[in-house]
Parts: structure tokens; C-alpha cells; sequence
């Protein structure tokens, strides 16, 4: 632990930040950082492989021993922007130890599920009892469909009998989970047009088309008064596990007293196994800049999140027929900055799920629950639809208080050592399918 803790804190004050307009250097110095780390650990082959449009892969081998399986291991080495730095308590890119937790960008999604695998693989000190492969990207958080065009272009580099995608976690901290279900997700721009230019709105009020209006209506319609999806043909499912109550959602998501949740079903129905839409941003005048004037044109960011039994493509046209069906007044609307991606749901278990589960069991005391993510990782669905036969297992060192992707991101330590443990147990005792 004392060098995982090490190798963690040196990754986390790389601010390895892959979006654009970000400096380039220290992703390129976060790669080379793992590459080092793999090595170190005795991986016998490691290398970067150029992604086109993005930033370089790690890849690492190890040969299998006779009859032993071949694990794949994933993880991401870029981060998330710090955003607004006044409201971390302490700076994102110097990881601080506080109370069992270390602070910083990264700590959790993903430099501790990567340190996880780091750890879990030094414990065999180059004598590993499975074949491995492990690719480690350096986009995820920005363009992580750039990896998928190359796995799909080089199958066999990630072609395995189990993969372990280390960038989920538990619902809360020593409560262990595998995630079966995550949800696809697809995403637009959609541009409402109204006018040749914006015009005075004493003059020109109530009767010329304000195109933001038309867009705040077309963007309302899509849910009913409930807050459920009232897309036609975006139907609500349900998750078959358990589900965490309303009330520990609402701490978790930061609920205010007296705002109430939005649809209907249990949390897990709603946050797992059904549609949601949700506007990421708008391109219209700030309160600060605003005049008096009917906006001739505004434009705004829709993500939807797709259930495992919904296709991404459908989802996309359908929302967008829905948007241009339902715009007032004749307005000019278009669609551009499309985006879709894949869920994925595991099938029953086999050997490998039999062994995490007994690695978990030990590591935590007690056994792993299912349980599914809202968030998206196409890349699972890539790797599925690539190597039907490999079981794909997702866990890891993040929990929903670790404020991924948000200030004050930390992950527990205790949970970090928990994951390595039942990592490293389940690789020395997953046998061949």
C-alpha cells in the first residue's frame, strides 16, 4: 500500500487533462508515467500505440502459462478539468491525505482503478498466473470513441477470456459491487432559427418569433409534470437488483430541502434501466450581456441515456423527431454534433464472474451485489460486440460520495486496498473456461 499510495500521488499531480484547449505536455507525460509503472510491476511488453485524433494508448503483455487464461485489464490515464478551482478545498492537482482519503483530480476516475491494477499485478513480481493484456487510454473523458475505432481495427489487441474494466466502483464505501448494467447514451446539438437577426423586443415584442422561447418549449415537452420521459417510444424499464432509497439518493445527489425528485419507479428503475434527457447547455445571451432584444437564434446541448435494450441510433432519431415535431411557429430547426454510444448488460456468470465473486467476498466480508451505472462506457459494448465469449467484469475503487467529475474528488484508501486485494486474489485463482 505504502508504494501504491506513492505511485497514486505521483499520477494525480499530472494534471493530465485531454480536452481541448488544455495543454498537451502533461497527457503525454501521464502516459509515459504508466508505461514506466507497467514495466516496473514486470510486464515483459510495453508500448504506446498512436490512437489517430487523440492521445497515445499504454499497452502491456505477459504470455499465459500453459492453459492459464488471458485477462484483459482497462483503465484511463486522463482527467477531468479541475473547473472552477475555488471551490476544491484543496488544490486539484497537489493530491492531499485527509482522514483515510487522498484528495485530488484523478484520485478515484480513473488514476486509482489504474493503481489498482498496478498494485494488484505487482504482488506476483512478474510470475503471473494468468496471461495478461492491459491497454490504458488517454481520452476517455473527451473522445473515448476514439478507442473503439482502434480496438475494432486490431481486434486482437484486446481479444481475452475476461475483461476487467477498472472505472466504476460501489454505491457506498465497503459495500461491494459488480456492475451489470450500464446504460448507452447519445447526444446533440439541437439550433432553433427564427429571425435574420435579433431585433428590438419594445418594437418588436409579441409578435416576432423569439427563437429562445421556441427552443424552452420544444425542450420542456419532452417530459411530462412528473419529470418522466414523454418521448413516444422512450419507455421506462426496470432493474431487477436492488435499489438505494430516495433518501440516500438525495444526500448523494445533493437533493434541496423541498425540491422533489423527478419520475417514477424505484431510483434504480429510473437512474438504470430507464431513458433520461437532460440539457447539458444552452447558447444564448447571459444575464450579465443580455438586451432588450428577441433572439433570432439559440442553440442548446441534449445528452440522453439509453437503457441496455435501447439502441443509441433509434434513441437519437427518435428525440430529434420529437424536438422538430413539436417546434412552434414554423421555426427553422437543425441537428448537428451527433453522438451515440452503446449500453451493455452481462450476461449470467461464468468462471470469471464465480472468481471475482469470491475475491470480493474475501477482500470486503461479504459478497458483491449487482448493481447497474447510469453513466456510459461504450467501450464496453465495443468489447463485447468484438469478443462475444470474453465475460466482461466491471468494479472498482470510485463510490458515490467521490465526487468524480466534480470538485473535491477523492477516493478512500481502504477502498483502494480492498480492490487491489480482491484483484490480485482473482487472478491467481480464475481458472480456464
Amino acid at each position: 500500500m505504502p508504494q501504491a499510495i506513492e505511485d497514486l500521488t505521483k499520477l494525480v499531480s499530472i494534471p493530465s487533462v485531454a480536452f481541448p484547449g488544455h495543454p498537451e505536455a502533461p497527457v503525454h507525460e501521464a502516459a509515459a508515467a504508466v508505461a514506466d509503472l507497467l514495466r516496473s510491476v514486470g510486464l515483459p511488453h510495453v508500448e504506446l500505440i498512436p490512437v489517430e485524433g487523440s492521445f497515445p494508448a499504454v499497452y502491456a503483455t505477459a504470455p499465459a502459462p500453459a492453459g492459464a487464461p488471458t485477462v484483459l485489464l482497462y483503465a484511463h490515464y486522463d482527467v477531468q478539468p479541475s473547473g472552477d478551482v475555488a471551490l476544491w478545498r484543496t488544490p486539484p492537482f497537489e493530491p492531499t491525505l485527509i482522514g483515510g482519503a487522498m484528495y485530488g483530480r484523478g484520485a478515484a476516475d480513473d488514476k486509482g482503478g489504474l493503481i489498482a491494477h498496478i498494485a494488484a499485478l505487482r504482488v506476483f513480481q512478474g510470475d503471473f498466473p494468468v496471461g495478461l493484456k492491459v491497454i490504458v487510454e488517454g481520452q476517455e473523458e473527451y473522445a473515448g470513441e476514439r478507442l473503439e475505432s482502434l480496438v475494432e481495427a486490431r481486434p486482437e489487441l484486446v481479444d481475452a477470456d475476461a475483461m476487467v474494466i477498472g472505472d466504476v466502483g460501489n454505491p457506498k464505501v465497503g459495500d461491494p459491487a459488480l456492475t451489470t448494467m450500464l446504460r448507452g447514451m447519445a447526444a446533440f446539438t439541437v439550433e432553433v432559427r427564427s429571425l435574420g437577426d435579433a431585433v428590438h423586443s419594445g418594437s418588436f415584442g409579441g409578435a416576432a418569433p423569439d427563437a429562445l422561447s421556441a427552443l424552452m418549449r420544444m425542450l420542456t415537452a419532452m417530459h411530462d409534470d412528473a419529470g418522466d420521459v414523454r418521448v413516444p417510444g422512450l419507455e421506462r424499464g426496470t432493474f431487477p437488483g436492488e435499489s438505494s432509497s430516495e433518501k440516500e439518493f438525495r444526500a448523494t445527489a445533493g437533493v434541496l430541502d423541498g425540491v422533489s425528485l423527478v419520475g417514477s419507479g424505484s431510483i434504480a428503475d429510473r437512474v438504470w434501466a430507464s431513458y433520461s434527457i437532460t440539457v447539458t447547455g444552452l447558447d444564448v445571451p447571459s444575464v450579465s450581456g443580455a438586451i432588450n432584444a428577441v433572439q433570432a437564434v439559440a442553440r442548446a446541448r441534449v445528452t440522453i441515456r439509453i437503457p441496455p435494450s435501447g439502441d443509441a441510433a433509434t434513441a437519437l432519431k427518435t428525440v430529434t423527431a420529437f424536438l422538430a415535431e413539436v417546434a412552434p411557429w414554423g421555426v427553422q430547426v437543425s441537428f448537428d454534433d451527433l453522438v451515440t454510444g452503446s449500453g451493455f448488460r452481462a450476461p449470467e456468470g461464468g468462471p470469471a464472474r464465480a472468481a471475482i465473486e469470491k475475491a470480493m467476498e474475501h477482500a470486503f466480508g461479504r459478497a458483491p451485489r449487482e448493481v447497474g451505472q447510469g453513466g456510459s462506457i461504450p467501450l464496453v459494448a465495443k468489447l463485447a460486440a468484438l469478443h462475444p465469449q470474453a465475460e466482461i467484469l466491471l468494479y472498482g475503487v470510485e463510490d458515490e460520495d467521490a465526487s468524480i467529475h466534480a470538485p473535491n474528488e477523492r477516493v478512500i484508501l481502504d477502498e483502494l486496498r480492498r480492490i487491489i486485494t480482491a484483484e490480485a486474489l482473482f487472478l491467481s485463482t480464475y481458472l480456464h473456461p
